[in-house]
């Protein structure tokens, strides 16, 4: 067999030995390290760690041999060949910057990713200058009284598609708390401020009136508590005194869309780690 990349990522409560077995064993299997970080967390006495490596195993082959290993040092664990892309659903309302933004890159090939849908409360005619080509486009649209029945649609389509991750791509309905449930750790979605500074509507405005000098955006893991979840990515610009309330809007337009594809980016390369509250994330 050619050699084939892989990413392997690990958490366990710290211990000596760790990442001795883990190297060992990589080379044990004919596989040559790329990329090895690790972090220590003392708070939690949890060890997290990310590998990317290359070898003429397979990758059923690996996984089978490696729980030896995983049952030893109490893992939670995953190994992937980086070519079996990672399936992404995007939900988006009206605001289509971060959608525009993520459709390009992706074309380019800067998120190395399967599209498996966009979801919208909105109909496709509300985006006339996007072209979705091929992708699946899902009109959903939510009212008090329709919205259980679409979540369900919803999370029928996430299974259906085996959807791995849902990226709320200034999506602007709150997800119930059933719903923050259901996709813990598989949703990801970006906020207009820096939290938790300024959370819930109108995040520039709030911050307007406070006289900011500084305004941010948030890509952080979706939960039933409101904007609490753990961060993945943030990035702040200066504004001034002279800036208006719109000024502040178009220029988080752009922190939004740089966040959040970061954090996209971080996840489908197996960057990204979940520590309680927090997040480990392995930058490149």
């Amino acid at each position: 067999m050619n050699p084939e990349n892989y990413y392997l990522t690990l958490t366990c409560p710290n211990r000596p030995g760790i990442i001795a077995a883990v190297s060992t064993y990589i080379f044990e299997n004919g596989g040559d390290i790329d990329e090895a970080q690790q972090f220590d967390d003392k708070a939690s006495k949890q060890f997290f760690m990310r590998v990317s490596f290359t070898c003429a195993a397979d990758a059923q082959s690996l996984k089978a041999g490696f729980n030896a290993i995983a049952e030893r040092f109490h893992l939670t664990w995953d190994l992937r060949a980086v070519k079996d892309l990672k399936r992404i659903l995007i939900m988006a309302s009206k605001l289509d910057h971060c959608l525009v933004d993520l459709l390009y890159r992706w074309r380019i090939g800067e998120l190395p990713m399967v599209i498996c849908g966009i979801v919208s409360n909105h109909p496709r005619e509300v985006y006339p200058n996007i072209d979705f080509g091929d992708i699946p486009f899902y009109h959903l649209p939510v009212t008090a009284e329709t919205k259980p029945a679409q979540e369900a649609k919803l999370l029928d389509i996430v299974a259906q598609e085996k959807v791995d991750m849902v990226i709320l791509a200034r999506y602007m309905q709150i997800l119930s708390d059933n719903l923050s449930t259901q996709l813990s750790g598989r949703c990801i979605n970006v906020h207009h401020s820096f939290l938790p500074s300024f959370k819930g509507a109108k995040p520039y405005h709030q911050a307007h009136a406070r006289g900011i000098k500084l305004i941010g955006a948030t890509a952080h893991f979706v939960t039933s508590d409101l904007d609490e979840g753990p961060i993945i990515e943030q990035d702040v610009t200066r504004v001034t005194h002279g800036d208006t309330p719109d000024d502040l809007v178009r220029k988080g337009r752009d922190l939004e869309r740089t966040v959040l594809s970061r954090a996209l980016r971080y996840y489908l390369h197996d960057r990204v780690l979940i520590n309680g509250a927090t997040s480990v994330v392995f930058s490149d």
